[in-house]
C-alpha cells in the first residue's frame, strides 16, 4: 500500500475496474427484494454544477447502501433533453439545440462517470430521441381518443422572449420561470389534459403519502386549492344571445347573496369584451383589458395591487332579490379561480368594500354581529364575522353558519344554483410554440378538422436540421417538409401537421416507469419489467419541483393506470427533497458580481483581478451563475478527487438542509481521507495477515475492550443514520469518532488480540465509508487482502450486547442541582441505582437531615432528590 494518498490514480483505477466488470449492471430477479432509488434527472443545459453533485452523492450513497443490505438495486440516469431550458442555452451560445444537446450529454456523462456513481449505464436515455417520445405520442392519441386530451381557445400565460406559453405553474411573480421576462395574458388555440378530472382523487392521497416531506404535500394540497360552496347563476339583463344568457358565479360565502350589488369579471373573461361592445365603454374595456395583460395577475400579487376596474356598459340580475346589477372587470377578479366571476358583496369582503367606495356603488349589510346593528351609510370596512342574518328575506334571523346548507338548498330547489366544489387545479396546458420539444400527433385539415396521426405513422419526428429563427420563434409552422402532410381521414394533400410540441414535463411525467425497460419497443414499457420495479422507492430532488414535476407525475400515472399499463398510483413511495448548495457573493464596484478566481488577495483584502479594487461580501445565496457564486466541480476534481468532494457535500449538512460552501470544509474532509491513508499505511504490516476478531471480548484488555463496543457502536449509529434518516453527516462524524479511537490504540502493547480487533475496525471502518467515498474504500478493502469489489459485500451488522457499555454514568440532582456523579453497572436496576445515589458522600452533605419527599430515576441516566 503507497504510503502517499494519490486520489486521481484510486479514481481512475477503480471506475475502469467498474465498467470493465459491469458491475452497475442489474436485471430483474425475482428471488430479490428490490429497491428503486432515482434522483431527478438533468437537463443537459450545460456542465453539471455542485446541486446536482450533492444530489447525486446523496442518491449513490442510498444506493450503494442498500445493495450491500441485499437489496436489488435500479439506479439509472438519463437525460431530460428536450424543452425550453436546453433550447435557450443553445440559443445563448448560438448552437442548434440538438447539436448543444448532444454535446452536453457526452460531456456531463463523463463528468458523472468521473464522481463514481453506481448508474446502470445500460439503461441511459435521452428524451429528445425518438424511440422514446413516440411512446408519449401514443399516448397522447389514447388520451385524445378518451377525451382526456382536448383543444381549446383560451387565454394563456405567454412569454414574449421564449416566445412560448407557460402553464400557471411555470409563472413565478409575474415572470417565465426560465428567462425572468415579464408575463402577459394572449389567446391561443392550445392543447390540454384533464387533469382537473383527477383533482379529488390527488388531493385525497395527498395525505397517503407518508414517506413525502409534509412541505411538498401542503404545497400540492393548496395548489389543487379545493372549496366548498355554491354555484349561482345571474341572468344576462339584455342576453347577447342563446348561450350567453346568464353569469355563473362560484362562491364559499352563498349566504351573503342578498348583499351582492355588483359583478365583478376577470379581464380574461369571455364575456368582457362582448358585453362591452357597442357600447359607449367599448375602447375603455379594450384598454383596461390590454393594460391588464401586461400586469402580473398571480393571486399574491393581485392582493397587493390597489382596486380598480371599468363598467362593462352591461348589467346583470340578482337572482335572490331581483336587484340589478353593473357589471365590472378589474384587476382584483381572477380566471384561475372559480369561473373566473365574482359576485362583490361590499358589506362582507373587504376587497369589495375598497372597489365599492372607491366606485360609489352600494353596500348592503345582510349578516349582523348577534348583539349590534350594522349601518351600511357609516361602517369603516367590511363585517367578516360570523353573525346573524339579516336583509336576506326568509333567511333573516339565521345563524349565517347554518344559512349556508339552507341557502344552496332553495338555489337548486329554484333551479338558480347548487351545491358545488371548485377546484384551483387547471388543465395542464401543454402547447409549447416552440421548436425543441416532442411533436404533437394531431393534423389539421381543412375538411375534416383535427384529425389524429394513425398509430403506424408513429413516430412524427422532430426534424432535427431545422434551423432556429431569431428569437428563439419556431421554424415548424414555415418548415413545408415538417408541417405539409396527408390527411389520414380524407386522403386531402393540403393537410398540416400540428406545429406546436408538447411542454418539456410531458417528458419527465413518466421516465422512471421507462428506466425499467429502456429499450422496450412494443410499448412504452415492459408491463412485466414495471411490475417488479415500480413504484420507486426512494426520489431525491429539489423542493423547487413541488408542484410542477412531481404534481404532473402523479397525474399520468394515474392516467396510465386507468389504461390498465400500470397496477400503481403513486410512482414515488418516498421523497426526499434536498437542500440548495449556498456560497457568498462577491461584489466589485466596477464589473459587479465576480467568479471566485476572478477575485484575489491583496496583503489583508479582497480585491477585483480585473481592476484592482476592493471588493465588498454579499449575501450566502443559492450558487447560480447570474450571481457568479459558482463553483467548477471539475475544479475540485482535479484537486482533491472525487471521494473528498463527496464527502464534503454530505458532511456540511444534513440531506434536507441548505449546504454552505466552505473551502475550509472540503480542505477538512480532504485532511480526513488523508489521516485514514496514513494510519491504515502505518499499521498494515500489522493486520494483515491476521483474522479479525470475533471471540468474547471479555478475553480483551481495556483499550481494546473499547475499540471493540465503540466499533459495534459505530455500525449501529451509520446503519440507523442511513436507514431511518438520511443523515449522511451524522453518520460520518460516527466513523470520525471510530478512527479517533483507533488511533488511541497502541499495537505494539503485548496483547495477543489486539491487532485481531483492530482488523475488525479497520475492516468495519472500511465498509462503513464505502457508499460515501467508493474509490478511496475500493482500494483500503484491496489492501486489507480483500477481492473487489467492496460493493459486493455485505453490510456489517452490530451485536447489541458488544455496544453496550459495561459501566453507565449516574448524575445525581438534589432538588433540580447538580450535586455528583457515579458510575454504576449497565445491568442495574433503579432500586440499586437509587440506593448508590442516597448513600453518596457527596449528595448526603446536600441532604443533611432534612426530610426526602421523593427520589426520581430516570432512564439510567439521573437521580433527582427532592426534599
Amino acid at each position: 500500500m503507497d504510503v502517499k494518498y494519490d486520489p486521481k490514480a484510486i479514481e481512475i483505477k477503480w471506475q475502469k475496474y467498474w465498467e470493465e466488470t459491469n458491475i452497475f449492471k442489474i436485471t430483474e430477479d425475482p428471488e430479490k427484494e428490490k429497491y428503486y432509488l432515482l434522483e431527478m434527472f438533468p437537463y443537459p443545459s450545460g456542465k453539471i454544477h455542485m446541486g446536482h453533485v450533492r444530489n447525486y452523492t446523496i442518491g449513490d450513497v442510498v444506493a450503494r447502501y442498500k445493495r450491500m443490505r441485499g437489496f436489488n438495486v435500479l439506479h439509472p440516469m438519463g437525460w431530460d433533453a428536450f424543452g425550453m431550458p436546453a433550447e435557450n442555452a443553445a440559443i445563448a451560445n448560438n448552437t442548434h439545440p440538438a447539436k448543444w444537446t448532444y454535446l452536453n450529454i457526452d460531456a456531463m456523462r463523463s463528468q458523472l462517470k468521473r464522481m463514481g456513481f453506481s448508474y446502470d449505464w445500460d439503461r441511459e436515455f435521452a428524451t429528445c430521441r425518438p424511440e422514446y417520445y413516440r411512446w408519449e405520442q401514443w399516448l397522447f392519441l389514447k388520451m385524445y381518443e378518451r377525451g382526456m386530451a382536448y383543444r381549446k381557445e383560451s387565454f394563456v400565460n405567454w412569454c414574449e422572449s421564449c416566445q412560448t406559453v407557460l402553464a400557471n405553474e411555470q409563472v413565478e411573480a409575474g415572470l417565465c420561470w426560465r428567462c425572468s421576462e415579464p408575463v402577459r395574458q394572449k389567446k391561443l388555440w392550445q392543447w390540454f389534459f384533464r387533469v382537473t378530472d383527477y383533482a379529488e382523487d390527488l388531493l385525497v392521497h395527498s395525505d397517503k403519502l407518508p414517506g413525502w416531506p409534509e412541505k411538498v404535500t401542503t404545497m400540492q394540497k393548496n395548489w389543487i386549492g379545493k372549496s366548498i360552496g355554491a354555484e349561482i347563476r345571474f341572468p344576462l339583463q339584455s342576453p347577447l344571445d342563446d348561450l350567453d344568457r346568464e353569469i355563473p358565479v362560484f362562491t364559499t360565502r352563498q349566504d351573503t347573496v342578498f348583499g351582492a350589488t355588483f359583478m365583478v369579471l376577470a379581464p380574461e373573461h369571455p364575456l368582457v369584451l362582448n358585453l362591452s361592445k357597442g357600447t359607449e365603454q367599448e375602447d375603455e374595456v379594450k384598454k383596461f383589458v390590454e393594460r391588464m395583460s401586461l400586469q402580473d395577475r398571480s393571486a399574491k400579487t393581485v392582493e397587493a395591487f390597489e382596486k380598480e376596474g371599468v363598467f362593462v356598459g352591461a348589467y346583470c340580475i340578482n337572482p335572490l332579490t331581483n336587484r340589478r346589477m353593473p357589471i365590472f372587470t378589474a384587476n382584483f377578479a381572477l380566471m384561475e379561480y372559480g369561473t373566473g366571476a365574482v359576485m362583490a358583496v361590499p358589506a362582507h369582503d373587504q376587497r369589495d368594500f375598497d372597489f365599492a367606495k372607491k366606485y360609489g356603488l352600494q353596500i348592503v349589510v345582510v349578516v349582523k354581529p348577534a348583539a349590534a346593528n350594522l349601518d351600511e351609510t357609516t361602517i369603516t370596512e367590511a363585517y367578516v364575522d360570523e353573525g346573524i342574518m339579516v336583509n336576506s328575506g326568509q333567511f333573516n334571523g339565521m345563524e349565517n353558519k347554518k344559512a349556508l346548507d339552507e341557502i344552496a338548498l332553495f338555489l337548486e330547489k329554484n333551479n338558480i344554483g347548487k351545491k358545488t366544489v371548485s377546484y384551483r387545479l387547471r388543465d395542464w396546458g401543454i402547447s409549447r410554440q416552440r421548436y425543441w420539444g416532442a411533436p404533437i400527433p394531431m393534423i389539421h385539415c381543412q375538411t375534416c378538422g383535427i384529425v389524429p396521426v394513425p398509430e403506424k405513422d408513429l413516430p412524427i419526428i422532430l426534424p432535427e436540421d431545422a434551423e432556429i429563427l431569431e428569437g428563439g420563434k419556431s421554424p415548424l409552422p414555415d418548415l413545408d417538409s415538417f408541417v405539409k402532410t396527408k390527411c389520414p381521414q380524407c386522403g386531402s394533400n393540403d393537410a398540416r401537421r400540428e406545429s406546436d410540441t408538447m411542454d418539456t414535463f410531458v417528458e419527465s411525467s413518466w421516465y422512471f416507469e421507462r428506466y425499467c425497460s429502456p429499450t422496450y419497443n412494443a410499448g412504452m414499457f415492459d408491463k412485466a419489467a414495471v411490475d417488479y420495479w415500480m413504484p420507486v422507492d426512494q426520489y431525491i430532488g429539489g423542493v423547487e419541483h413541488a408542484i410542477l414535476h412531481l404534481l404532473y407525475s402523479r397525474y399520468y400515472t394515474r392516467v396510465l393506470k386507468d389504461m390498465g399499463l400500470v397496477k400503481f398510483k403513486e410512482p414515488f413511495t418516498r421523497l426526499l427533497t434536498q437542500g440548495m448548495v449556498c456560497k457568498e457573493t462577491v461584489i466589485c464596484p466596477v464589473h459587479g458580481f465576480l467568479l471566485p478566481e476572478e477575485v484575489k488577495i491583496s496583503g489583508s483584502e479582497r480585491v477585483c483581478a480585473k481592476c484592482g479594487e476592493n471588493v465588498s461580501l454579499g449575501r450566502i445565496e443559492k450558487m447560480s451563475k447570474s450571481k457568479k457564486n459558482v463553483v467548477d466541480p471539475n475544479v475540485l476534481l482535479e484537486k482533491y478527487g472525487a471521494d473528498t468532494t463527496r464527502l464534503f457535500c454530505l458532511f456540511a449538512a444534513p440531506p434536507e438542509k441548505d449546504l454552505e460552501w466552505s473551502e475550509q470544509g472540503v480542505e477538512g474532509g480532504f485532511r480526513f481521507l488523508n489521516r485514514v491513508w496514513r494510519f491504515a499505511a502505518n499499521i498494515m504490516d500489522s493486520i494483515v495477515s491476521v483474522k479479525p476478531f470475533i471471540g468474547n471480548p471479555d478475553e480483551l484488555d481495556a483499550a481494546a475492550k473499547e475499540l471493540y463496543r465503540k466499533t459495534h457502536q459505530t455500525i449501529y449509529r451509520v446503519t440507523r443514520d442511513i436507514e431511518d434518516r438520511f443523515h449522511l453527516n451524522t453518520a460520518i462524524a460516527a466513523v470520525m469518532e471510530l478512527f479517533n479511537t483507533m488511533t488511541g490504540i497502541d499495537l505494539t502493547a503485548k496483547n495477543p488480540h489486539r491487532t485481531d480487533v483492530m482488523r475488525f475496525a479497520m475492516e468495519t471502518l472500511t465498509l462503513l465509508i464505502s457508499p460515501i467515498v467508493p474509490h478511496f474504500a475500493e482500494e483500503l478493502w484491496n489492501a486489507l487482502g480483500k477481492k473487489p469489489s467492496i460493493l459486493e459485500q455485505s453490510w456489517p451488522i452490530h451485536r447489541e450486547a458488544a455496544r453496550q457499555k459495561d459501566e453507565i454514568l449516574i448524575v445525581v440532582q438534589v432538588n433540580g442541582k447538580l450535586r455528583g456523579r457515579f458510575s454504576v453497572s449497565a445491568d442495574a436496576g433503579d432500586s440499586t441505582i437509587k440506593e448508590m445515589a442516597l448513600i453518596d458522600e457527596r449528595v448526603k452533605k446536600f441532604i443533611s437531615d432534612k426530610p426526602i419527599k421523593k427520589v426520581i430515576v430516570v432512564k439510567k441516566k439521573l437521580v433527582n432528590i427532592v426534599i
